[in-house]
């Protein structure tokens, strides 16, 4: 039987670096963690991750990694730097390198939900 109840994990981000907690919180969302982890059922928890600005960004990603979104439009591929998403908002960069870690089927747009970033 499937438990369905979900539990709250309560990360600080503080002095964190950016991979290595995305990876952590990526295997908490997906139920990895757990005995009875299933690949083709969402089993996950909830993750609230905390002091997010205060999280380490290591080498030179701030300033050379660029960020592509397309508006779906002739012509429409956005450019931006990592450091000016982060500066307008650090949780979007936290958000983007979790959901390029979560598997790319029907299951990812739900696990996604459950990150509460504050």
């Amino acid at each position: 039987m499937i438990n369905k109840r979900r539990e709250i994990c309560i990360i600080d981000a503080s002095n964190k670096v950016l991979g290595r907690l995305a990876t952590q919180i990526a295997i908490l969302l997906r139920g990895k963690n757990k005995v009875n982890f299933l690949p083709y059922l969402d089993q996950g928890s909830f993750v609230r991750v905390t002091n997010i600005d205060k999280i380490k960004i290591t080498g030179k990603k701030l300033a050379n990694k660029k960020h592509f979104h397309y508006t779906g439009y002739p012509g429409g591929l956005k450019e931006s730097k990592m450091k000016d998403i982060f500066k307008k908002n650090p949780g979007q960069v936290l958000k983007r390198a979790v959901y390029n870690m979560l598997p790319k089927n029907k299951l990812r747009k739900e696990m996604i939900k459950r990150l509460i970033i504050q």
